[in-house]
C-alpha cells in the first residue's frame, strides 16, 4: 500500500511502506510532532473551556494546525517547523490561562504535605487530571463517611484551599498511571477516571470502576452531568478500608508560592550554597528504563534544588532530599500544565541573575512523549531553551532527519548514562552574563 502524499509516488522513491513516502518522511514526522501537540494544546483547553474559558486564537491555531496536515498541503519542512514553534507558543498561553483559571476557582496552591497508605472508612479513589471533578465530587460525598484518595496526576489537588478544605479528601494511593492496574486492583473502595491516562482494567475491579467527562471504558457506568450518585452508592457498598500507615509525599508549590523565595534562592546561589537547578519530569513510561531518572537525581549533588512536574515525578518523589536553608531540595510543580510554573520560574531567576534561561545553572530532564509531554516540548523549543535531555528512549514518531534537525538548533539531547549525564550537566555551574552585540 502507497501513500498518497505524492502523484506518483514510485517515481519519487517511495519506499512502499503505508504513510512513509521515502521523499517525505521527514514531513510526516513533523507532521505527526504538530499533531502530537495539538492534542496535548487540546486536552489543556479541553480543562479550560469546563471551567467556562475559551480562546479564539487556541481554537483558531487548531483548526489551522489540523489543516496543514491534510494530504497533498505542505511539503516545506521549514514552514511545518514554523508551525510547530507556533504550536509551543500556543501551549504556553492555554496553560497560562488555566493555571489562571485553576488559581481563580480553587486559590492559590501552597504547599502541602499528603498522607499516603489509608484511613479508616470508606473510600473513592480519584484519577486523571480535571479538579473540577474533584471538586464536585468532594462537595457530593461531604458527610457520607467516604473518604477521598487522589492518583497519579490528581496528587497536587492537595495544595489548593478550596480543595484541601475538604477534611475528608483524605490521602494519594499510587503513583504514576501505568501501575493503575496492579494499584486499583489492591485498593477496596470505589474507583473514578476523570480524564485520559486510564488503561483498560482487569475484571477484578471493573465493576467498581466509573468513569465521567471525556474518560470513558466499556463496561464501566460513564457519569453524566457531574452527577455522582451512582459511585457513592457503589462506594457505601464496598468494605470499609482500613488504617495503613504511609510515607508523606510534598506537593502544592507554584510559581506563586516558589517566587516569593526568589529573593533567598538567588542569594544562595550567589553565596555557593545552590549549585545546580535541575526539573526532572514528564510522562513516566512503564519499565526499568525510566530507573535513569531516579539514578540521575540520587546522584544530583547535596546542594542542587530539583524540580519535578507530571506523573514524572514519582520515579523520585519518596525521596527525603533535606533543604538548603530552608529551601526545599525537591520542589513539586504540580500536573503536567504546571511547566507554566517552571517556565515563570525560570524567567525570574535569569531576570534577577540579568541573563536568559540557557544562561542558568539549570538542566531539563524530560521523560517520554505523550500528547501533552510533547506540547510541553514545544512550549520549551519555541523559549529557545537549548540542551536539555529527553529519555529514556527516542520518541518512535521522530525521524532521525527531524532529529538532527532539533539536534542542530536547540542542542536537544537523549539521555544516556545517569553519572556521565550528570556531569555534563554540572559542567555549566553558574549564570553567565547575557551576550549582548553592538
Amino acid at each position: 500500500m502507497f501513500c498518497n502524499q505524492c502523484e506518483q509516488s514510485a517515481q519519487n522513491g517511495c519506499t512502499g511502506k503505508a504513510g512513509v513516502c521515502g521523499k517525505n518522511e521527514d514531513i510526516n514526522s513533523l507532521q505527526d510532532i504538530l499533531l502530537y501537540g495539538v492534542k496535548g494544546i487540546s486536552a489543556y483547553a479541553f480543562h479550560l473551556r469546563q471551567l467556562g474559558i475559551a480562546d479564539e486564537e487556541i481554537d483558531g491555531f487548531v483548526h489551522e494546525a489540523l489543516f496543514s496536515t491534510l494530504t497533498n498541503t505542505d511539503f516545506d519542512a521549514g514552514r511545518f517547523l514554523e508551525l510547530i514553534l507556533r504550536a509551543g507558543r500556543i501551549n504556553i498561553k492555554v496553560m497560562e490561562l488555566l493555571d489562571r483559571a485553576h488559581r481563580e476557582r480553587f486559590g492559590d496552591s501552597v504547599p502541602v504535605d499528603v498522607p499516603t497508605g489509608s484511613f479508616e472508612g470508606r473510600g473513592i479513589l480519584v484519577t486523571g487530571h480535571d479538579l473540577l471533578d474533584l471538586y464536585e465530587l468532594l462537595k457530593q460525598t461531604e458527610g457520607k463517611g467516604i473518604n477521598i484518595y487522589t492518583h497519579g496526576e490528581m496528587l497536587p489537588a492537595h495544595g489548593y484551599p478550596e480543595l484541601k478544605k475538604f477534611k475528608h479528601l483524605a490521602a494519594n494511593w499510587g503513583g504514576a498511571w501505568h501501575k493503575q492496574r496492579s494499584e486499583f486492583e489492591a485498593f477496596p473502595g470505589a474507583i473514578l477516571a476523570t480524564t485520559n491516562c486510564v488503561l483498560m482494567p482487569k475484571d477484578s475491579y471493573k465493576d467498581r470502576l466509573f468513569t465521567c467527562g471525556i474518560a470513558g471504558i466499556e463496561g464501566a457506568i460513564h457519569i453524566k452531568e457531574r452527577d455522582f450518585s451512582p459511585l457513592i452508592k457503589r462506594a457505601l457498598e464496598m468494605p470499609s478500608l482500613q488504617y495503613k500507615k504511609g510515607s508523606i509525599l510534598t506537593t502544592g508549590f507554584k510559581h506563586t508560592n516558589v517566587l516569593a523565595l526568589a529573593g533567598k534562592i538567588v542569594e544562595a546561589v550567589k553565596a555557593g550554597k545552590i549549585s545546580h537547578f535541575f526539573l526532572i519530569g514528564g510522562c513516566d513510561a512503564p519499565g526499568e528504563d525510566g530507573n535513569y531518572y531516579r539514578a540521575f537525581a540520587e546522584s544530583a549533588p547535596k546542594d542542587s534544588v530539583i524540580l519535578t512536574l507530571a506523573c514524572g515525578k514519582f520515579r523520585i518523589n519518596d525521596i527525603d532530599f533535606g533543604d538548603i536553608d530552608g529551601i526545599p531540595r525537591l520542589i513539586d510543580l504540580g500536573q503536567c500544565n504546571d511547566a507554566y510554573s517552571a517556565i515563570k520560574i525560570a524567567g525570574a531567576l535569569a531576570e534577577a541573575f540579568k541573563t536568559d534561561v540557557n544562561g542558568l545553572p539549570l538542566t531539563l530532564i524530560l521523560s517520554w512523549f505523550e500528547q501533552k509531554a510533547v506540547a510541553i516540548l514545544l512550549s520549551l523549543l519555541y523559549l529557545d531553551i537549548k540542551g536539555m535531555r529527553i529519555g529514556p528512549k527516542p520518541p518512535a514518531f521522530i525521524t532521525n532527519g527531524v532529529l538532527e534537525i532539533l539536534q542542530d538548533k536547540f542542542d536537544l539531547k537523549l539521555t544516556g548514562e545517569p553519572n556521565l549525564d550528570l556531569d555534563e550537566s554540572l559542567a555549566k555551574n553558574e549564570p553567565a552574563p547575557v551576550k549582548v552585540s553592538y
